[in-house]
């Protein structure tokens, strides 16, 4: 790859090794705590599929999370479900040592060939400018050294204004390196924001995730995405994750859910 490749394309590079058989690393630098960030690893994934299937973009990719991956080789194997004129459908499946530890399904298309009507319930966040939000980069995760998230709502709980019980994190997100986004790095994105759940019990515990769905729209222009990262209900420790992300042009370009699980220690609570 030339130099002016940007960190992400390198660090989620993958070979194929056999009929719909791939490789690729887990790189240092995307782990949060000792575990590869759940987007990164499903942009792996993502670029996986983008080389099995006869289409380019990912339009619905759904992942389970079965057991944590780690730095080091994984094998990725793909089952095609169906090959369509417009939509071809997918499975990947990612071991290391042997074991299956994430299972994505997905559709695929070609995202510049949609046509349609268009509307919208909700406008663009609006944000203060980048430069006037407060930079979420904390020394003891990894993955701030690839990840530049700047947040506008939610910014006390990191600030020492302790949390406003919100439920929601809004602002903006970029590469570190600032190479422009693509499609494949919104399936990393939409899991880069801190989760809902710091803003209603401060950051502490830990909130795996279980399941995450990411719907793409649009290529992405240029620039950093406007975010916004939001939760509703939490049963029992069971929790939603709701994401939107807008590109530099105010298009939405894609979509996200995920299951996670709240881990409060009692001392917290």
């Amino acid at each position: 790859m030339g130099a002016s490749v940007g960190q992400f394309e390198r660090e989620t590079a993958v070979t194929e090794i056999g009929p719909l058989t791939y490789s690729a690393e887990l790189h240092r630098g995307w782990r949060i705590g000792k575990v590869p960030n759940g987007g990164y690893v499903l942009a792996i994934a993502g670029r996986v599929l983008r080389q099995a299937l006869p289409h380019r973009d990912p339009l619905s990719v759904n992942a389970f999370y079965l057991a944590p991956t780690q730095l080091g080789p994984v094998e990725c194997r793909v089952e095609i479900l169906r090959r369509g004129r417009n939509t071809s459908h997918a499975m990947a499946r990612l071991y290391q040592g042997g074991e299956l530890r994430v299972q994505v399904t997905a559709a695929y298309t070609e995202l510049a060939t949609l046509r349609g009507e268009d509307w919208s319930a909700a406008d663009v966040p609006a944000l203060p400018t980048i430069a006037e939000c407060f930079e979420n980069r904390r020394s003891d995760l990894e993955f701030h050294q690839r990840v530049d998230i700047r947040l506008a709502e939610g910014s006390g709980v990191f600030t020492g204004a302790g949390p406003d019980r919100s439920g929601e994190f809004s602002g903006y997100v970029q590469h570190r390196d600032g190479a422009p986004p693509d499609v494949l790095s919104l399936l990393m994105f939409a899991d880069a924001f801190p989760p809902p759940a710091y803003s209603v019990f401060g950051v502490v515990g830990w909130v795996p995730t279980v399941e995450l769905s990411v719907q793409l729209r649009a290529h992405p222009a240029p620039g950093p995405l406007r975010a916004r990262l939001y939760s509703r209900f939490m049963t029992r420790g069971v929790v939603e994750e709701d994401g939107e992300y807008w590109d530099s042009q105010g298009a939405l370009v894609a979509l996200s859910r995920q299951t996670a699980l709240v881990r409060v220690p009692p001392a917290s609570q």
